[in-house]
């Protein structure tokens, strides 16, 4: 006996308008998502950014592989590198203050105020980041030497001095710190801040009992870097406050001078250095590393 259509079809389950299911109890199945793989890389891309991989690493492994390693402690402990190293300390976190107590109030400024100087003013704060620190040496000797704007006015200047080698690092490591504030108030909820206003808080409360411990992070962030900036100036510094031992010879100039006369103590100078960067790099990891 054939069986008909209509007893070979399924009868369809009647829905139910409220909650979405069969209302013979039984349940629908959600879809399957597709789960999306990443875009596979071609081969001649993997193998240009092994290249650049290993001409930034190349450089790294012959200094390691060129260090004293025998004498590294007796050359890092002679009296020239002590005292630069204590000059670098001084110029590096006196620019490191100044940074802050300038660069956190513009960059509040550049994050939450609209102006029409404003691209204006993020310009000249951002400059020094491109400009050649040479240029900068220069700019700062029109600008505060002994024979620039501030020596015919006053007659005396702050080049060759260690004011003058902190003003350089500053003017150099202050933007890394701008940017950093900067862009991390662009990403806070300024919702706290309107709240505290609507309790009745004044706006210099406001912003020093809300706004800058939301911006803890990325100042602390910015700091270490502008830090790390000023440890490493060379060009702006010999242009505008010199190489004098004890007063403006910070470590890159000890290692510049060390090269000619003594290249293993050159060597472990730059070895220091790299490992103060390597160290940075790694505490600031998270900033631009995203977490899976």
């Amino acid at each position: 006996m054939t069986t008909s259509d209509s007893e070979r079809t399924t009868p369809t389950p009647a829905i139910d308008a409220a909650s979405g299911e069969p209302r013979d109890g039984r349940q629908t199945r959600p879809p399957r998502r597709r789960i999306a793989r990443p875009a596979a890389v071609p081969r001649p891309v993997i193998a240009v950014a092994v290249a650049g991989v290993l001409v930034l690493l190349v450089p790294l492994l012959a200094l390691l592989l060129d260090a004293p390693w025998s004498t590294l402690g007796s050359l890092l402990f002679t009296g020239e590198t002590l005292t630069a190293i204590r000059v670098s300390l001084v110029v590096s976190l006196s620019a490191v203050i100044l940074s802050v107590v300038f660069g956190v109030p513009t960059a509040f400024v550049l994050a939450r105020i609209e102006f029409p100087a404003k691209p204006l003013v993020r310009t000249i704060v951002t400059v020094p980041l491109v400009l050649p620190p040479v240029v900068t040496g220069v700019a700062l000797l029109s600008g505060f030497g002994r024979r620039g704007l501030l020596g015919s006015l006053t007659g005396w200047g702050l080049s060759a001095s260690t004011t003058g080698a902190v003003l350089a690092a500053t003017l150099v490591a202050m933007p890394f710190l701008v940017l950093s504030v900067e862009g991390a108030l662009r990403t806070t909820d300024p919702r706290y801040e309107q709240l505290a206003a609507s309790l009745g808080a004044r706006p210099l409360a406001r912003w020093w009992r809300v706004s800058l411990p939301l911006a803890r992070p990325s100042i602390l962030a910015g700091a270490i870097l502008a830090w790390a900036r000023a440890l490493g100036e060379f060009g702006a510094t010999i242009t505008f406050a010199g190489n004098i031992e004890g007063v403006t010879r910070t470590l890159p100039l000890d290692v510049s001078i060390a090269l000619e006369s003594d290249p293993d103590r050159a060597v472990a100078l730059s070895l220091l250095m790299l490992t103060v960067a390597l160290a940075v790099l790694v505490g600031l990891r998270d900033r631009w590393v995203p977490r899976r």
